[in-house]
Formats: structure tokens, sequence, C-alpha cells
């Protein structure tokens, strides 16, 4: 078997039936995830060691093969011809090699095609602050943050950097110049390169993760000294992300972190994935706007109360994941079971409705 020719034929499917992953492991026959749910390619063969193998090797280089066979685990994206970009994890699993594919288009898609919430145009607006977008894995954060940072290539003429983990999306020539550095290819890690940024004339940060508190502490720094600054956290909600962030810090610094917090945050874009009723999926995000309730509240360690002050908060544009629902619900784009089934609290969906 030619493994990169076969890989490239697996990858072609991918992007003909829209799909948005790939999965390849030993003992079955290659699978694509479609609309969420996995879909074995069945007239393929059943991978076995040796191919996996193959396929493995077929687009690791030399420097990521050896890094793969010291840690056992690799990260890294592969751009297929001129069909889209792929980001790749390949890993063991029981004495073998597993490979994981996630479809990243060519074309970024806009705010309005994502149909993310119009709020988000004012959040890119701002000269400087900090942005978060947060989520599980594979809820679109990567996309929301590309959709933002493409707007401001599109219509301001500024420096972007991003630091990424690897590289997703790329983005067209425009108004901006956008510098993108990947993790153990340009930089050896986020906190080099975080350091490093401050001193390349940045306007505009993207940090792909903050995976620590030396990340975590760059990036607000940034966005204190007059850039604006992106970053994505693992978290399923505003107040749990402002915990995470705090809790990251040893005790004594925690103060002055909710104080810098509290004066460079500028908002929090809280978002999962729902099946919409006609295909796909439909982004459901929650709003914090930091305003002046909010701030107070960030200082003065009463993160507990913000959930309040997002659900009175809806004319400055901030709403709650479960009032997002309620309004696709009554759009007809979400079902009522699968915002019951995604909902932080189904009963007040459900009084919501009434």
């Amino acid at each position: 078997m030619e493994y990169l020719q076969y890989l490239k034929k697996l990858l072609d499917t991918v992007v003909k039936e829209e799909a948005s992953d790939l999965d390849i492991s030993v003992g079955h026959v290659p699978n694509i995830r479609i609309t969420g749910q996995l879909v074995p390619l069945s007239q393929e063969k059943i991978i076995l060691p040796k191919d996996s193998e193959g396929l493995a090797f077929s687009i690791l280089s030399e420097i990521q093969r050896k890094k793969f066979l010291e840690e056992k685990e690799i990260d890294f994206s592969y751009q297929h011809e001129d069909k889209g970009r792929f980001r790749v994890n390949i890993f063991f699993q029981r004495g073998s090699i597993s490979l994981a594919l996630r479809f990243i288009p060519s074309r970024i898609r806009t705010i309005e095609e994502l149909s993310l919430p119009p709020i988000l145009h004012d959040f890119i607006s701002r000269p400087q602050g900090l942005i978060l977008v947060t989520g599980a894995t594979s809820q679109g954060k990567s996309t929301t943050l590309a959709a933002m940072v493409d707007e401001i290539n599109h219509t301001r003429a500024v420096h972007i950097i991003t630091v990424e983990d690897p590289i997703e999306y790329t983005y067209p020539i425009d108004r901006a110049i956008i510098d993108q550095r990947e993790v153990g290819i340009d930089t050896l890690n986020f906190n080099n390169a975080l350091r490093a940024t401050l001193r390349q004339n940045p306007d505009v940060i993207m940090v792909g993760e903050m995976r620590d508190l030396e990340t975590i502490a760059m990036t607000i720094t940034a966005a204190e000294t007059g850039h604006l600054v992106f970053a994505t956290l693992h978290t399923n909600s505003a107040s749990q992300t402002i915990h995470r962030v705090v809790d990251v810090f040893p005790a004594e610094q925690q103060d002055q972190i909710r104080f810098q917090l509290s004066s460079s945050l500028l908002g929090i874009i809280s978002q999962r994935l729902i099946p919409r009723v006609k295909g796909g999926f439909i982004p459901v995000c929650e709003i914090l706007i930091c305003n002046n309730a909010v701030s107070n509240l960030i200082r003065e360690n009463k993160i507990h109360e913000i959930p309040a002050v997002i659900e009175t908060s809806a004319k400055e544009g901030m709403i709650s994941l479960n009032r997002a629902m309620v309004d696709l619900v009554r759009k007809k784009e979400i079902s009522l079971k699968n915002a019951m089934d995604f909902a932080v609290d189904p009963t007040e969906v459900r009084n919501l409705l009434r």
C-alpha cells in the first residue's frame, strides 16, 4: 500500500462528505464523523498495525517522528493540497498507533455565517483588553476565534500575532499583517512566545490556549499593556472561567490577579455546539461583558453573583446559556429535547419557555 496516497484518498472523502473528523484505529475500518455521528467507511479494509504506522509516518517529518516515538503522542497540522488543513493527533493505544484528524476548512466563515451573537463585532472593535472564548473540547472555540481575527484582518491595518499549538486556520493577506507562530516549530512554548511577542510590535495577540500559570499571567499582562488579546480556556461558563484563571495562582497572588482581571477583561464567550433541527450544529453562547458591576464583583471576589448580573443585563448584550437556548428553541433552530439535554439547569429552560 502507498500510504500517503491512501491517506489523501481518505482526506478527500472527509472533504467531499463534509465530515468533521477522520479516525484511524487498528482493528477497524477508517471512520469519519458527520454531524456528530461516527460513520464507518465500510468499503475500506480493516486497518492493521503496519497500516496505521505507515499512515502516521507518511505525514511525520524526521523531527516529528523522533518526538512522537519519545513522547508517545504528537499534535500538529497537515495541509491537504489546497482543500484545507487538518489538525492531527497521533497516539499509541495497546502498542499500536492511532490517528485522529480534524478538518479545518480553507475558508474562514464570518460571525454571521456561524450564527454567533452580533455583540462579537463590538468586542473586536475595541483597541485593547482581554476576550476569552471558552468551552469543552470540540465546541468550536477555534472557529469562533478565527472568525473574529479574520474580521480584524479585513477591516483594520494592525499587526496580529498568533501563538498556536498547532496552527489551525490560516488567514488571507488583507489589511492586517498576521504572523502565526506554531509551538514546537516557530517557538519552544507558549510562555516564551508570549514574552517575546510583547517586543514584536503587536496590536492584536491571539493565544491558542492558556494552559498554565505563566501563560495566563503573560496573557493578562499583554491585555493590560495596550493590546487586544484573544485566548481560550476549557471551561463551561463565564463564572467558572474567572474562577479557573484566579485559582491557578497561589493564594497570596489571587487578590492581585482579580484586580488585574477586573481592569483588563472585556468579555467572555462561553459556547457549546448543539445539533440544529435542519442538520449540522449551531453555537449556543453565554455572553459576559465586563461592565462596572462585573468588574467590581471580580475585584471583591463575589464571582458567584455574576450569573445574576448576566440575567439582568440583556440590554447590554449579555445572555445566559439557558436563555440563549430558549431563544433558539423559539426560533425552531434547536429542539426542546436537545435544549434540555445540554442545559446547565433544564428546569430553568422549561420555566423560561413557559
